[in-house]
């Protein structure tokens, strides 16, 4: 195995290898296969719980107050700024994000949120806590809120943004006092081992951060096991629906980040030609690798047609390109099997009479690589398939609504509610954005996302929230003490 594309485990302070069937690391670009690795088997997950257990109930762990897991959080940020390029390097080969996707947020969010983390855990030495409400105590009693980490945490990752994904579990899981088991998804596993040498790098002990990766039956056991206090998710909603089941025994803590199927609205009066490209990035990026992809389009009917003639135009001329291209938009899928679902969705769309206007199928130029081209799909209604289930692809459907009312209703009619945007006077779309049941919306293609906002959302996209003070709370349990003020002398 060439050494920049190695995988390994990182349990209790050591480096593994699985004991389990190997499995293939792939280039989705060049279809090229990058390592062979053995996964992680049942019993070597417990050994990963058990060393994240002990840790936490008595280790070295347990002697590190705030203000040094701040240092050794701010340490590994600084960590990957410096391994930027390498970073980049391995997201591109082995996920196929675009050098762009990579530069401009896989990258620079996790350092952004690993900071955020750092500053979050040294507030706590100063032994207050600004997070937690105020109570006022009876007469004759004294009363004080705490909040004490949660315990032992499963961080469960998916593909598309390895890093910030890690980023968000592990750096809540440490800043807070927990200790973390870590499994990436087996396509991510290159990336995931990189990040996991550097938070070594970064000084933290034995058991604080353990990592792992395997097949399914590893993950359920992960997140079924007794010693897992916290189950931290992201990914879709078959497999959060499932690690609720697997939680529910012990009654275990869960935060979900699911998928989503969001609503891009343009009120009366867009520019709609203005919008397109924005419009098109929004669900091309990245190949449609984002939850948070805006796949639904919703267009004022009398500029409808218009938006359309912009759009088809945009989605042509940014076409599928090389990943290591700086100026490359979609890069390819991250499997053959997820293309296929992909063309599976829109072949089924076109079965039941919709309409492919640009798009939907394989590129001529890429005859390698799991490419598929951005494609708008028309003449289907929001009930439709295509409209409903998140196809985590470049594929966008637009659809006309009357009024506004129309597409509040339009937006809203979804299973899931992860984030949404709205075009048009600030006024206006700010108004349409409180009627809309998601965890985020932005105006008018909004801005970056902060470390200090969370993210997560309504509906089937989720349970709880990731990144900011309502992430970071998710890794404590509050405790009351109350008790009666000292009799006079």
């Amino acid at each position: 195995m060439a050494s920049q594309y190695r995988a390994r485990g990182y349990v209790d302070g050591r480096w593994i290898d699985g004991d389990g069937d190997e499995f293939e690391v792939v280039n989705p670009t060049t279809e090229e296969v990058l390592a062979r690795v053995p996964a992680f088997t049942i019993a070597q997950i417990d050994q990963a719980v058990d060393a994240a257990a002990r840790a936490f109930d008595g280790g070295q762990w347990r002697q590190v107050g705030p203000r040094d897991r701040s240092t050794m959080l701010h340490r590994l940020a600084d960590l990957i700024e410096r391994d930027r390029e390498r970073l980049t390097g391995l997201l591109i080969d082995e996920v196929g994000t675009p050098r762009r996707v990579a530069a401009n947020g896989q990258v620079p969010y996790p350092i952004r949120n690993l900071h955020w983390y750092a500053d979050a855990a040294a507030t706590l030495a100063t032994g207050t806590d600004p997070w937690l409400p105020a109570t006022q105590a009876g007469p004759g009693t004294t009363t004080r809120m705490t909040r004490e980490p949660i315990g032992v945490v499963a961080g469960l990752t998916a593909y598309n943004y390895p890093l910030n994904l890690a980023a968000w579990k592990l750096g809540g899981a440490l800043a807070s006092g927990c200790t973390i088991v870590l499994m990436c998804s087996q396509k991510a596993v290159l990336t995931t081992t990189a990040l996991a040498e550097l938070v070594e790098e970064a000084g933290f002990p034995p058991g604080a951060f353990n990592f792992v990766y395997g097949p399914p039956a590893t993950a359920e056991r992960l997140c079924s096991h007794p010693r897992v206090d916290f189950v931290s998710f992201t990914g879709s909603a078959a497999v959060g629906r499932r690690i609720v089941e697997l939680s529910a025994p012990t009654l275990k803590k869960v935060v979900l980040e699911l998928g989503g199927k969001s609503a891009n609205i343009l009120l009366p009066g867009t520019d709609v030609e203005a919008v397109a490209a924005t419009c098109v990035k929004g669900f091309a990026n990245n190949a449609g690798q984002g939850c948070s992809a805006l796949t639904r389009t919703l267009v004022h009917r009398p500029d409808y047609e218009r938006y359309l003639a912009a759009a088809v135009a945009v989605a042509e001329v940014t076409g599928c390109g090389d990943p290591r291209d700086p100026n490359t938009v979609c890069g390819p899928l991250v499997s053959a099997a997820q293309r296929s679902s992909v063309a599976g969705y829109v072949d089924r769309a076109l079965e039941d009479g919709a309409t492919v206007v640009t798009g939907g199928k394989a590129p001529e130029a890429f005859p390698k690589g799991f490419f598929y081209e951005p494609t708008i799909v028309v003449g289907v209604d929001n009930h439709a398939e295509i409209a409903q289930q998140e196809l985590f692809g470049p594929v966008s459907v637009v659809l006309p609504f009357d009024d506004v009312d129309q597409a509040v209703a339009i937006a809203n009619d979804s299973i899931y509610g992860l984030a949404a945007n709205v075009w048009g006077r600030t006024t206006q779309a700010y108004e349409v954005a409180t009627r809309l049941r998601t965890g985020t919306v932005t105006l008018n293609g909004g801005g970056p996302m902060l470390p200090d906002h969370p993210w997560g959302g309504f509906k089937q996209s989720g349970l709880g929230r990731e990144g900011g003070p309502l992430g970071f709370a998710e890794f404590f349990e509050a405790k009351h003490i109350l008790w009666p003020l000292e009799p006079p002398l």
